[in-house]
């Protein structure tokens, strides 16, 4: 599956998605002389997307490169997320970005990486 962060192609093949379902808000109030709560709806809020893979490369330095350039997007800002199996995901924030121990795997090193966003509804 092809996944782009800002049209940039940055983790390979083999990724995973858990989409998470889009979250409603309200708030409910109690009134004087009424029996029960008034309830208004606030719509739409947001909705977490769980992405989980490889992160394959030739060396060390490569691996490592490819791990700064994924952290950059750690920077509260909202970004654009599209997959070829998942669809296309506007106004998303990365909020964690953990990478396991590098291990030595045929021609190269590998990496198991898990990145956590928030998409905001607007």
């Amino acid at each position: 599956m092809r996944v782009t962060l800002d049209g940039k192609e940055l983790f390979g093949e083999q990724s995973i998605f858990d989409v998470g379902s889009i979250a409603r808000d309200s708030i409910e109030r109690t009134v004087a002389g009424l029996d029960g709560v008034v309830s208004v709806d606030l719509g739409k809020r947001s909705r977490n997307i769980e992405q989980s893979g490889v992160l394959r490369a030739t060396s060390r330095e490569q691996l490592e490169e490819r791990i700064e350039e994924i952290s950059t997007f750690l920077d509260g800002t909202e970004h654009s997320l599209a997959t070829d199996g998942k669809g296309e995901f506007e106004n998303v924030r990365m909020n964690s970005f953990k990478v396991a121990k590098a291990k030595l795997s045929g021609a190269g090193i590998t990496a198991e990486y898990k990145i956590v966003y928030t998409q905001l509804m607007v």
